[in-house]
């Protein structure tokens, strides 16, 4: 059985932290968060470290120990390194364009998608137009990288999910947006018998 929630989080120079009940408050170079902890557990610091402790021993409260421990250690690495996805855009004919900071797609698609990114999260695009081959499919034209960034893991997350899901890889052909690194299972096309 894990036990993740009884490990203390070191807080790095240049963090400051604020607890008042089970509201946690940090504020670093990269930035501010803030979170509400449930009422299952309760966190305390002590000798540069954070520490998430149960208040007892129930089965909720056993569940949201290791839980809240992680959303607090993510909340900490957020404001002092931050988080960062990176995504590509690979197809014929598509076009990724930074408007200020917002982004401009064209996926093949009768219109443009014109994206605007929420509060705390940045987009940065890299256009680098290059062929490359991927299993069993022609070529296909690199068309470039969206990287997202921000303080907020959830949030970074969500919003490189939401601009994948403008055109997800097809799995004929390999065209689309992935995360960087992802591997796409090319499937065969029917053949005449």
């Amino acid at each position: 059985m894990s036990r993740i929630g009884d490990n203390p989080i070191p807080v790095p120079e240049g963090v400051e932290v604020k607890i008042k009940g089970n509201n946690i408050s940090l504020k670093g170079p990269k930035g501010e968060l803030s979170r509400t902890l449930v009422p299952e557990v309760k966190i305390k610091q002590e000798n540069g470290t954070l520490v998430v402790n149960r208040k007892n021993d129930t089965k909720q409260a056993r569940r949201m120990h290791g839980l809240s421990r992680s959303l607090v250690e993510n909340m900490v690495i957020g404001v002092s390194e931050g988080f960062e996805k990176t995504l590509e855009v690979i197809g014929v004919g598509y076009k990724v364009e930074q408007r200020g900071k917002n982004i401009l797609l064209s996926l093949g698609y009768s219109h443009q998608i014109f994206f605007s990114p929420p509060e705390g999260i940045t987009l940065e695009v890299d256009v680098l137009k290059r062929k490359i081959s991927a299993e069993g499919t022609p070529n296909q034209l690199f068309i470039g990288t969206i990287k997202v960034a921000g303080t907020d893991k959830q949030l970074v997350g969500q919003v490189a999910a939401k601009i994948r899901g403008f055109r997800k890889p097809d799995v004929y052909k390999s065209k689309g947006i992935r995360y960087a690194g992802e591997r796409v299972h090319i499937k065969a096309g029917k053949t005449a018998v």
